[in-house]
């Protein structure tokens, strides 16, 4: 076998190796804690995916269990109850049976992002990525917990992944891919739909190697794409519900108990109370038997008029907000919450947060490091972006974040890279010269480092053609 083979077998034997290690930590996370109970939202996606697997299709489990045996509910996405609802159809439907599938669901998530680095930036990078994603507490305890947020990192790396395929060799086919990924991403988390303008939009109309007219029909066919996975389910909620429902009915709901006297200051400022949307719903204008639309529309009603009159407070609450959801606005505080309310594991909590300043400080010089190759980040940070304006519309939660987590994941990986590849050169040159065989077993022997050539770090990130002459290994990368 060449060098080639061998380098890209090793590759996927490290990736594996990191996948395995990720799904240890999430497995013993589960068994850590086997007689968790179902709590808040996990509660909805247990219990929805166990009537789901019954035959009862999308039902509100809280109607349900005071004997509503058919309201219809929308009040979240329908791809985390679908996948959950797997093992309920077979049989396991304990909450413990749906924990130990959320960890598989995190262990490939781990596959996913080591390819989303690679395809960034290399394969180091992949592996770095894949390795941090393994054992980011803030990452796998939403895994253990059963919440939604166990496939936005598989969301949001699947989107990264065929967003840079696309930046690479932009096209129609690969703007069909990118528009595929965010459609089932739209129906996994809802406030995601914001990456289809912040990403598909602009890498559109920015590729350069596209005159205009195939620009707009690169954007087109990426957002029929888009159109075509989330139209069913558009569908099927506008044939159910009195007022037009396009994703979720969560919305009003998550507003009413977000936005009250209680949330505008004090210490819980920026966060949620269910005591206020209990208020909310007590209005003589509110109709709680009428179906989820309609209450999700009265209950939107009250709370703009609650913020209304309450404008001089919008913008401290706001900041409050996005404070909570990036660890800036009472960090303790929020991580005391995150374990009485979230029921996350508090000591892993205060580590995540940990590891969390430290991604975030690593990422920035992942971003010099992008630019200096010519590489844009943009794509990576507007993950970000998309968390500060979901939180703005309903409240500050540190699970709501992880999206960027992923983001920050790859930014760091670039960082620690370039750290190995300076170490790697450091080591090579304090050798003799005919003693220097290649300390990176990625990289095929003999091949000069990815980031250094004759002695001295590529100022200037060269041309696809340039970057095949010097690095033989770089079969996958696509430039």
């Amino acid at each position: 076998m060449d060098a080639r083979g061998t380098a890209r077998e090793r590759w996927w034997l490290w990736l594996g190796l990191s996948t395995v290690i990720g799904l240890a930590v999430r497995l013993a996370a589960v068994f850590g804690r086997p007689n968790a109970k179902p709590h808040g939202d996990s509660y909805i996606y247990h219990n929805a995916a166990n009537l789901l697997a019954s035959g009862h299709g999308f039902v509100s489990p809280v109607w349900y269990s005071i004997g509503e045996y058919h309201k219809q509910s929308a009040g979240f996405p329908p791809l985390f109850i679908l996948l959950v609802a797997i093992p309920s159809v077979v049989g396991l439907k304990t909450f413990f049976a749906q924990r130990v599938f959320c960890c598989f669901l995190g262990a490939a998530a781990v596959v996913v992002c080591g390819y989303t680095g690679r395809e960034i930036a290399g394969r180091r990078v992949g592996l770095i990525a894949a390795f941090l994603l393994a054992v980011y507490p803030n990452i796998w305890m939403s895994d253990e917990l059963a919440l939604s947020e166990t496939i936005v990192p598989l969301l949001v790396a699947g989107v990264l992944l065929f967003a840079y395929r696309f930046w690479k060799e932009p096209g129609v086919a690969r703007a069909i891919w990118l528009g595929l990924s965010l459609g089932i991403a739209v129906l996994g988390r809802d406030e995601l739909t914001l990456l289809v303008l912040f990403i598909l939009v602009p890498l559109a109309l920015l590729a350069r190697s596209l005159d205009w007219s195939q620009r707009l029909t690169a954007l087109g066919v990426g957002l029929l794409a888009v159109g075509l996975v989330i139209g069913p389910w558009v569908g099927f909620n506008l044939s159910r519900f009195q007022k037009p429902v396009f994703i979720t009915t969560g919305l009003g709901v998550t507003m009413a108990s977000a936005d009250c006297a209680t949330t505008f200051a004090g210490p819980l400022e920026g966060y949620w109370w269910q005591p206020c949307a209990l208020a909310y719903a007590r209005s003589p204008s509110v109709n709680t038997n009428a179906d989820e639309s309609v209450e999700g529309a009265e209950l939107q009603h009250l709370t703009f008029e609650y913020l209304q009159h309450h404008e001089n407070r919008l913008v401290p609450v706001a900041s409050a907000k996005v404070g909570r959801a990036f660890g800036f606005f009472h960090p303790m505080e929020q991580i005391r919450m995150d374990s009485y309310v979230e029921m996350r594991p508090y000591r892993w909590a205060l580590t995540g947060l940990f590891m969390y300043y430290v991604l975030l400080a690593l990422s920035i010089g992942g971003t010099v490091v992008l630019r200096r190759r010519r590489i844009p980040s943009f794509p990576l940070w507007v993950i970000g972006l998309n968390v500060v304006c979901s939180v703005v519309l309903a409240f500050g939660n540190t699970r709501y974040r992880t999206g960027f987590e992923v983001s920050l994941v790859l930014l760091a990986a670039v960082q620690l890279e370039w750290f190995w590849a300076r170490v790697g050169s450091s080591r090579r040159s304090a050798r003799p010269s005919e003693d220097r065989p290649s300390s990176d077993p990625l990289v095929a022997p003999d091949a000069p480092d990815p980031l250094v050539a004759d002695g001295s770090t590529i100022a200037a990130a060269p041309s696809g053609m340039q970057l095949r002459r010097l690095l033989p290994n770089t079969e996958g990368w696509n430039y």
